[in-house]
C-alpha cells in the first residue's frame, strides 16, 4: 500500500474516533516493538500454577484444567458469533461448529494425559487435598451447554417431563441435570459443593441463559430458513459436535476418572461428594443438544454402546 493511501486510511481512521493522528504517531514513536512474552503474557502465565502438595504430577494436573479451561474460552468465543450473527447462513455456521469440535477433539484425546500421564499413587494422594472442589464447577463449561442447546434438553431426565419452556429460569436451574452431582432431591439438600458453586456463579447463569434462550446453536439453527437446515454439510457438523461433546468427551472424561477412582471392583467418591458414574455417564442422563437432528433408535441407545 502507497504510502499516502496508508496515511489518508489511518487520518480517516482517527477522524472517525475524533482522535489526533499526529499524536497516536508520536505515541507510536515512543513506545517499544512487541514481542512475544509479553504478547502471550507468557511470565503471568507460569506463574499460575500453584500446587498444594509436593508430588509433582500434580502440577500435570493443575496444567491440564487451565488447558482446558483457555479451550473452553475458544468454544464460547465461537459460539458467540454465532448468537450474535444477524444475517446467519449455512456456511457462516457450518465452519463455527467445525471449529467448535475441533476444539473438543483436541480435549478428548487430551485425556490421555491425565489417564496415563499421572501417577495413580500420586494422584490418589494429592486428590484428598483438592476436596471439595470439583470439576462440575466449572462455570466456562455450563455456559457452553447453556450457549449449545434450550435449557429444556439439560433438564435432569427424570424431571424433563415436568418442565416446559415456560417454566421459571429458577425452577428450571433446580432441576438442571449437573445438580444431580450434588442435590438429594428428595429432601432437597445440596452439598457444599453445589452450594458455594451457586453463591458465585448462579446469578451469572441466569442472565447467561436469559440471552442465550433465543440464541444459543440450536434455537439458531431452527431459525435458518429450512433451506439451511437442509444443508448436509451444516447437519453433519451439528451432529459430529452433538456426538462429539455429549458422548465422546464425557467418555474420555468417565474412562479417566474410572481409571483413577475404580481401584480393585470398588468405586471412589469424587472430591465433590457426586455420584459421578451416574453423573458422568451418557446414557443415563441421555444429554442431547440437538434432539431433532438424531433418529428414534440413536436417541434410545444413546451412550450405550461406546466404552
Amino acid at each position: 500500500m502507497a504510502t499516502k493511501d496508508l496515511s489518508d486510511k489511518l487520518k480517516a481512521k482517527y477522524e472517525t474516533l475524533d482522535q489526533d493522528l499526529e499524536t497516536h504517531l508520536e505515541g507510536l514513536l515512543h513506545s517499544r516493538p512487541i514481542n512475544y512474552w509479553d504478547y502471550i503474557q507468557t511470565d503471568t502465565l507460569l506463574s499460575l500454577q500453584k500446587p498444594r502438595t509436593d508430588f509433582p504430577d500434580e502440577m500435570v494436573f493443575i496444567m491440564y484444567h487451565q488447558i482446558s479451561e483457555l479451550l473452553f474460552k475458544m468454544v464460547l468465543s465461537e459460539i458467540s458469533q454465532v448468537a450474535e450473527a444477524k444475517a446467519l447462513t449455512a456456511e457462516f455456521f457450518t465452519d463455527k461448529i467445525m471449529r467448535v469440535s475441533r476444539y473438543f477433539d483436541v480435549l478428548t484425546s487430551s485425556f490421555s494425559i491425565m489417564k496415563d500421564g499421572m501417577d495413580l499413587e500420586q494422584y490418589n494422594a494429592f486428590r484428598t487435598t483438592l476436596t471439595p472442589a470439583s470439576g462440575f464447577q466449572s462455570a466456562q463449561y455450563r455456559k457452553i451447554e447453556f450457549a449449545s442447546t434450550e435449557l429444556i434438553n439439560l433438564i435432569d431426565k427424570r424431571f424433563r417431563d415436568t418442565i416446559d419452556r415456560n417454566t421459571s429460569y429458577e425452577h428450571a436451574f433446580e432441576h438442571l441435570y449437573w445438580q444431580a452431582a450434588g442435590k438429594d432431591f428428595v429432601t432437597g439438600k445440596k452439598s457444599y459443593t453445589l452450594t458455594i458453586f451457586e453463591q458465585k456463579y448462579k446469578s451469572e447463569f441466569i442472565n447467561f441463559t436469559r440471552f442465550y434462550k433465543n440464541n444459543n446453536l440450536w434455537s439458531k439453527f431452527k431459525q435458518l430458513p429450512k433451506a439451511a437446515q437442509e444443508n448436509k454439510a451444516l447437519v453433519k457438523a451439528m451432529r459430529h459436535y452433538d456426538y462429539t461433546v455429549n458422548i465422546k468427551w464425557v467418555m474420555a472424561h468417565y474412562n479417566t476418572a474410572n481409571h483413577y477412582l475404580n481401584i480393585g471392583g470398588k468405586t471412589a467418591e469424587a472430591t465433590g461428594g457426586s455420584e459421578w458414574v451416574k453423573y458422568m455417564h451418557p446414557k443415563y442422563q441421555k444429554r442431547i443438544f440437538f434432539p431433532e437432528l438424531w433418529t428414534k433408535t440413536e436417541k434410545e441407545t444413546w451412550g450405550t454402546n461406546v466404552k
